[in-house]
């Protein structure tokens, strides 16, 4: 199965956010009516004029040890919503500690690419089951379960995955056939296999590190083939797509095809694999955002 390798993909079809500016390891971003300032590792250049910025509501400090704390200015709600109007999705923003907002923007690439691979199989008559794993606020479930998909959301936060069916009722999607699973992962599909359960779809964004509720230690490099080997054992006889994004270093997009190809190596079918990024608005630099990995019944 040949690999394709694609310039970084931009998430450019949004309205209600933008990222305004960026340098000297912090970004200025528009979250609908509000500008939020927050650091970003990738952010590596200077930016275009020392002057700080002054035009924000919000603005997160770096301390010595690694956390941080908001700083807020003026009236700003602990949360609001931004709409993504291409897929007609509604999604609460909430400022967190660890200085995100409970949506990553740039995964709105993968969103498109999922969402038109399922209406595809439903214009055809099919019905499509997609499993998110370390799914977070979930955006990437209710664009799936927009499409028509029936979708398992699974978290081992319990937090995440509320604030996930509350995106899900925003959009409109309340009694949509979404399961919402606290579990962690590797047990969860591990149980999955055993049950005989399984899916069309497969969506996972695996940390660098993590622990599982009864302790259990994740490590990407040591653990991901292992949790990509018991998902092969969920896809159904015909499965349509296989998404695997990252943040981490650790995960290359050479990485992802290669797995993804040794993984599906009699599946046919189309692996792409490459950055995903956001467009400066100031001065239309790219800001590096992560990975993925797609592999795809058929191309689009």
């Amino acid at each position: 199965m040949p690999s394709e390798y694609s310039p970084i993909l931009l998430a450019d079809r949004w309205k209600d956010y933008s990222l305004l500016d960026c340098g000297d390891g912090m970004k200025q971003e528009r979250w609908g009516d509000f500008k939020l300032v927050r650091p970003d590792p990738q952010v590596a250049w200077p930016r275009i004029d020392r002057a700080p910025w002054t035009d924000w509501d919000g603005y997160y400090h770096r301390n010595e040890t690694g956390g941080g704390k908001w700083e807020f200015r003026g009236p700003i709600p602990d949360a609001w919503t931004i709409q993504y109007a291409p897929l007609g999705l509604t999604f609460r923003i909430r400022p967190t500690g660890f200085k995100h907002t409970g949506l990553f923007p740039e995964q709105a690439v993968n969103w498109d690419w999922s969402t038109a691979l399922i209406r595809h199989a439903h214009r055809r008559g099919r019905e499509v089951k997609v499993l998110n794993l370390f799914g977070y606020t979930g955006a990437a479930s209710v664009a799936a379960a927009q499409s028509g998909a029936h979708v398992c959301h699974v978290d081992a936060a319990k937090g995440m995955v509320e604030w996930c069916r509350e995106n899900a009722t925003l959009s409109g999607l309340a009694d949509a056939p979404i399961r919402y699973i606290v579990d962690d992962c590797r047990k969860f599909v591990q149980r999955e296999a055993r049950r005989g359960h399984r899916y069309d779809a497969i969506i996972m964004d695996p940390p660098t590190y993590g622990r599982g509720g009864s302790g259990e230690m994740w490590k990407l490099e040591d653990d991901l083939w292992e949790l990509l080997e018991d998902c092969k054992r969920l896809l159904s006889d015909r499965p349509l797509f296989f998404l695997i994004n990252s943040y981490t270093a650790r995960l290359s997009p050479v990485v992802a095809a290669n797995l993804l190809t040794a993984l599906l190596p009699d599946a046919g079918g189309v692996v792409t694999a490459g950055e995903i990024g956001l467009s400066v608005k100031r001065d239309g630099k790219v800001l590096p955002c992560g990975i993925y990995g797609r592999w795809a019944e058929h191309a689009l």
